[in-house]
This record gives C-alpha cells, sequence and structure tokens, in this order.
C-alpha cells in the first residue's frame, strides 16, 4: 500500500483578476462535504494556454509528493500561491488545470472564519466541523473539553461566532483543527495570530501532531518556526517552486535570497517601470537574529533600500502598514523628492512601533512626474514578537500594543 499522503501534478490555479469567488452559504459547506475527496480527475485536466488579459496565474505546474507522517513547511514571499495551494487540498477552491489527491481525513486551518460559519455558536462550529470530518457525535463529545479549553473561550461558547474577535475565532479554529484528529493536517500562518503564550501552545501541539505520525503542511513567515518544525521544505515563488529539500538547505537558500535582494531584481517582472525599483527592507534598530522580527516597543529605525536607474524628479514616496487582515495600521507620504541615479536609503525613525504580536507587511510606493515608477508588498514580513502589554482577554486588547505607566493616587502601580 502507497505511504504518500498528497500527490500533486501539474496543479495550476488561474485568477481572474478583480473577481471575487462565490460565497458558499451553510447549506453549500454541507453539499460540497459530500463530495467525493479526489480534486480533479484526469478526465476534467484543461490545457494550459498563455494569460490573457486581465488573468493572473496564482500557481503553475506545480508537482510534489508528501509522505505519511511528514511535516512540510511551505514558504516564500506574499503572492507566492502558498495559500492557493492549501486552499486547493482543503476543497476550498478548484484547481485550473492539473491534479491533486489527497488521501486521508483533512483538517484545516487557512484563512480566520474558513470552515466556520458565522451564524452558529461556537458550540455548534465545533460538531459541524467534526461531522465535516467524517466523526460521530459520540467522537466529538470525547474531545469538546480538550477543544474548549485549548482555546479558552469557555464563556462564549453558546455566542453566535461572528460576535467573536479575530484572535478568538483563530484560537477556536486551531483548537478544532488540532483535536479533531485529522490524518492531514493544513495550517496557514496560525502562529502569527494571539500572544506568544498562544504561539507556543500552537506550536507544541503540531509537535504533537507530527510525532503521532499524522501529516503537517505548514506556511509560515517565521523560519525559526519551520525550522524547528519540520522537515522538509516546499519554496513557492510566482506560483511556481523555486527548490525544495532538507529544512537547512532550502530555509538557507531563501534568506540568502531575500537579503541579497539579488532575487527581487530578477523576478520582480510585475514592476510598472524600471526607473526605479525597491530592493530590501530592515530593521536597523532594535537589531535581532533576523532583520525583519522586531523584538522591542521602540524606538524602531526601519530602512528600505531603493535603486534608482533614471533620475526622479518632483518624487513622491508612500508607505503604509497592514496587518494579516489587510487592515492599515498606519501610512504616510514624502513629496519632492528629487533622486540621482544610484542606491538610496529611504529611512524611518519611530518613536514606537506599538503593535500587538503578529505578522505584518509593508507597502511603499514611488511616484514620479510621469505616473508610478514601483509599488512594493515588502518581503519578507514584517514579525512582530514583542511581549504583549495589552488586556489579557483577546476581545478587549485592541488592535495595538501600546506600552504605558498606571499609578493609583500617584503610586506606581504597573508598567
Amino acid at each position: 500500500m502507497s505511504d504518500i499522503a498528497i500527490r500533486v501534478e501539474n496543479l495550476s490555479k488561474r485568477y481572474r483578476i478583480g473577481q471575487r469567488e462565490r460565497y458558499y452559504a451553510l447549506r453549500d459547506v454541507l453539499a460540497r462535504a459530500l463530495m467525493p475527496f479526489r480534486l480533479l480527475s484526469r478526465n476534467e485536466r484543461q490545457a494550459a494556454t498563455s494569460n490573457p488579459s486581465g488573468y493572473i496565474w496564482a500557481l503553475k505546474d506545480v508537482s510534489f509528493e508528501v509522505k505519511e507522517g511528514d511535516i512540510v513547511g511551505i514558504i516564500g514571499r506574499n503572492g507566492a500561491g502558498k495559500t492557493t495551494l492549501l486552499k486547493i487540498l482543503a476543497r476550498i477552491t478548484k484547481p485550473t488545470k492539473g491534479y491533486a489527491e489527497v488521501r486521508g481525513r483533512v483538517g484545516s486551518l487557512l484563512e480566520v472564519g474558513v470552515g466556520f460559519h458565522p451564524e452558529l455558536t461556537g458550540r455548534e462550529n465545533i460538531y459541524l466541523s467534526g461531522a465535516i470530518l467524517g466523526m460521530t457525535k459520540e467522537e466529538i463529545d470525547k474531545k469538546f473539553d480538550e477543544i474548549v479549553a485549548f482555546a479558552g473561550v469557555e464563556q462564549f461558547l453558546d455566542t453566535p461566532l461572528k460576535h467573536y474577535s479575530t484572535g478568538m475565532q483563530m484560537r477556536l479554529a486551531f483548537a478544532v483543527a488540532a483535536h479533531l484528529e485529522p490524518e492531514i493536517l493544513l495550517v496557514d500562518e496560525v502562529l502569527a495570530v494571539g500572544d506568544l503564550e498562544f504561539q507556543k501552545k500552537c506550536l507544541g501541539k503540531m509537535e504533537e501532531v507530527s510525532r503521532s505520525g499524522r501529516t503537517v503542511l505548514f506556511v509560515s513567515h517565521q523560519m525559526n518556526q519551520i525550522r524547528r518544525l519540520c522537515e522538509r521544505v516546499i519554496w513557492l515563488d510566482s506560483g511556481q517552486i523555486v527548490r525544495e529539500g532538507p529544512t537547512h538547505e532550502v530555509v538557507s537558500a531563501y534568506e540568502a535570497a531575500i537579503t541579497s535582494g539579488e532575487w527581487l531584481r530578477r523576478e520582480r517582472p510585475d514592476a510598472p517601470s524600471v526607473k526605479a525599483r525597491f530592493l530590501k527592507w530592515e530593521i536597523v534598530e532594535p537589531r535581532s537574529d533576523q532583520p525583519n522580527v522586531l523584538t522591542d516597543l521602540g524606538p524602531v529605525t526601519i530602512r528600505f533600500l531603493v535603486q534608482v536607474n533614471e533620475p526622479i524628479r518632483l518624487g513622491v514616496h508612500g508607505i503604509a502598514l497592514f496587518n494579516g487582515e489587510g487592515q492599515m495600521m498606519w501610512g504616510t507620504a514624502a513629496y519632492n523628492l528629487n533622486l540621482a541615479e544610484g542606491l538610496h536609503n529611504f529611512t524611518y525613525e519611530l518613536v514606537t512601533l506599538p503593535l500587538r504580536p503578529g505578522a505584518y507587511f509593508w507597502r511603499v510606493s514611488l511616484y514620479d512626474e510621469q505616473g508610478l515608477v514601483d509599488v512594493w508588498d515588502c518581503v519578507p514580513e514584517l514579525i512582530v514578537a514583542t511581549q504583549p502589554v495589552t488586556h489579557p482577554r483577546d476581545e478587549w486588547a485592541g488592535l495595538l500594543n501600546i506600552p504605558y505607566r498606571f499609578t493609583v493616587n500617584g503610586v506606581k502601580s504597573h508598567v
């Protein structure tokens, strides 16, 4: 009997730019759960065609195999195709062409809310997820208390999920996905959500899952977590596999390419002009082992390297910071920039960067008198690994992690 848990052959996914996929109601979710697990039959393969205007290939001819019990990391910059791959394997979306076969019961933790229904309570969503995985009510009952304790949502079990905070939804989703004993677990950047204590719990649980012989595909921008958990790594870029193999080899190659900026110079054909181009970014202060990881609330110095090939007159530079859900956290712009040919450092000195722990990304742009010169969603992502100083209950913690000093009648009580 074959020991292959996942087999992917020439898998491709094409999206029409600006088009949303259909929203599935609860009845659609239940109906889709009864479909055969094979994603696309060989007879349904579509021939590859050249890209017509208005379309983009999120995945292009991706092929690999994962053995039962392996824990495999998937890395790459924003837009590389990582989440699209996991969505196809989880049957959330269909491939445009190619073939994928997944052998075993799948638990997935992708975007917040995927696999749950917002109108149902936390309790009902636990039973719904278990039923979709093929578990009986008795099997779910045995795991129920453990799931609730891990997620820490006891008080809100009978509240509709739409009233949960993002962190509460993610904690419950991870607890369900990890505890209902799927043969295959698909995880997309779960450790970017929640406080450091919850991240440690997630890491420990995934290690436990892998030791039990179950298969894990793990997407993350945090290379230290990839190194800790994964035996093999697949590096995706522009929807294609750049390299796959042992973790230390692939991660080292990826970090070297990102740090040098050479990969970005080679692989960004989407930039609207070659007059100038953003090459890389880094945290100058405070320094850490990885130049994209922030371990201190401030002060913080961020630097962007820009290569100017033709002089820029009256330039406009914009910058914005987004969280993992695409919410803009901060933005500003600089005007009337005159840049000669050569390399330039755009440096920001911030008194503090009071962000909650998690993954964020910078978007930087440069315009001249003729219009857009370059825009870049920076890679790697900004990983905030500071200690939280927020309310211990996630629903009251807000979006920011603002340091403070609290006194009672002038006597210091808390910092």
